[in-house]
């Protein structure tokens, strides 16, 4: 059976996408994060004032940025997933292959942003927030380069005739990650950029 068999107001269409595995690990992987992200927060009521002026030498036009290049890379992946199942390999294609030109985008604005904070003083040794700030967003780097290789398997997948049930699993497990990325974004964004 291929994913494209299922008509879309087939009531055995409406299911969670990917396989329950999946699951585990992205809820998993949030833990983890949050976890990061309640210690940050205890981190900085310590330290307020410091933190909060080590903020200010963020480069908040490269963190708006890479908030749009994330979120452009999901919308992206949502077209590609549609394309798949209405078996449009085409559209499919180039619309995985966006979201990975917005990925790598997403790596080259962080790298870029890193020297330029490490050459102003500003590297993870400087302060507490900027400890915080390299071992957060550089985890997050780290998932956007493995979602990275996520989304080339995705392309591989684009180019099949057929699609059946187990790997269209595999495709959505791939894309709930992709998405997973982008939500973690926008939160460290928002702790990290945005919260004074």
């Amino acid at each position: 059976m291929t994913a494209a068999a299922t008509a879309p107001g087939d009531p055995s269409a409406r299911r969670i996408p990917a396989e329950s595995g999946t699951w585990v690990f992205l809820f998993g992987d949030m833990l983890v994060f949050g976890v990061f992200f309640v210690t940050f927060m205890v981190e900085r009521a310590k330290a307020a004032d410091l933190f909060d002026v080590a903020r200010t030498s963020l480069h908040i036009g490269v963190g708006v940025a890479n908030t749009l290049v994330l979120l452009t890379s999901s919308l992206c992946i949502v077209v590609a997933l549609g394309a798949i199942r209405g078996g449009a390999k085409s559209i499919a294609a180039q619309a995985v292959s966006a979201a990975i030109a917005f990925g790598l985008l997403f790596v080259g604005l962080k790298v870029y942003e890193y020297v330029s904070l490490a050459t102003s003083g500003h590297g993870p040794g400087a302060n507490d927030f900027f400890l915080y700030y390299f071992i957060l967003t550089g985890l997050h780097l780290f998932h956007v380069c493995v979602g990275i290789g996520v989304l080339a398997f995705l392309l591989t997948q684009t180019r099949r005739d057929e699609i059946s049930a187990t790997r269209m699993a595999a495709v959505e497990g791939g894309a709930c990650f992709w998405h997973l990325v982008d939500l973690l974004w926008i939160v460290l964004f928002a702790l990290l950029y945005l919260v004074s």
